[in-house]
């Protein structure tokens, strides 16, 4: 069973698979998968009428995303294993990763083993824009601080911002550095780079939504994200100069009062970082979104 290499030109098959059910995960989107291509080698193919998506770096090959297709089928996880086994030297780093919590019980009838990931943080948009009440009170504070202390422009970005958006990632990757000497939070940091350069060289393929706040014509915070389904919106980047007291909270709020259609934010997982997970929390999100590694 041969495997095509991802392009561009398969994105409107790929919504066309991941449009058939309605995904709470921020994986479950053509941006997602796409923007890891400088990392991975991404490949796919159609098994029974269910798209089976398959990553590979040096360490092995894995299904990024469960078979896509409504219900799944027994042979297609079988079939996608034995191409997994074919492709790595070592069959145990066969696995599917993103797993959603409803479809656990199937997995594991069929002698599976399911590993938890970390979940998905899921907010009321509402919350996010009204911020009210003493569970607020901090964003509240560092939001108004920034509107009191600075002038500001709030737009649209734009392919012109790209190289500043660019520059700013990468100040704001030594300021986190300077905090963690972890390294393997330093090497998240580097492939969200990585995958940051491929968003933006086709931002406007991949369908993002962009936000910029310059200080004195001077870019100092980002922000992009993609809707998810009818009801969420995924914020994939929030990047801002850390020397600017409220600046991520209120470039956070002020993304969010635009996105109206929405119910829900999904501010993505911690990535099992603490730190991370503490600031996500903050936001005291509506519930948490299940995420699964399937395996032998």
């Amino acid at each position: 069973m041969k495997l095509k290499s991802l392009s561009l030109r398969h994105k409107n098959l790929f919504d066309k698979f991941l449009n058939i059910l309605s995904h709470e995960l921020a994986v479950y989107a053509f941006a997602n998968i796409y923007i890891w291509k400088g990392l991975f080698d991404i490949s796919w193919v159609i098994i029974e009428d269910s798209l089976c998506v398959f990553f590979k770096d040096k360490t092995g090959a894995f299904m990024y995303l469960p078979p896509l297709g409504g219900e799944i089928k027994p042979t297609v996880v079988e079939t996608a294993f034995k191409i997994m086994d074919n492709l790595n030297k070592n069959r145990d780093i066969s696995r599917i990763e993103n797993v959603e919590g409803k479809d656990i019980s199937f997995y594991k009838r069929l002698g599976y083993e399911c590993v938890s990931k970390p979940f998905d943080y899921i907010c009321l948009r509402e919350e996010l824009v009204e911020l009210k009440g003493e569970r607020f009170k901090s964003k509240r504070a560092c939001y108004n601080y920034f509107l009191k202390h600075y002038q500001y422009t709030y737009e649209p970005f734009s392919l012109k911002d790209k190289g500043a958006c660019l520059c700013l990632y990468r100040l704001w990757m030594s300021q986190r550095e300077t905090k963690s000497q972890d390294p393997v939070y330093r090497g998240m940091l580097k492939d969200s780079l990585n995958a940051l350069k491929i968003l933006l060289d086709y931002y406007r393929q991949l369908d993002i939504t962009g936000r910029v706040i310059k200080i004195n014509q001077k870019l100092k915070a980002f922000s992009f994200g993609f809707p998810l389904n009818k009801d969420i919106f995924c914020i994939q980047y929030e990047i801002t100069d850390l020397s600017i007291k409220g600046l991520a909270q209120f470039i956070f709020r002020e993304f969010c009062s635009e996105l109206n259609p929405y119910s829900y934010i999904n501010i993505m997982d911690d990535s099992g970082l603490a730190n991370l997970s503490r600031v996500k929390l903050s936001y005291h999100p509506a519930r948490m979104a299940p995420s699964y590694i399937v395996r032998r």
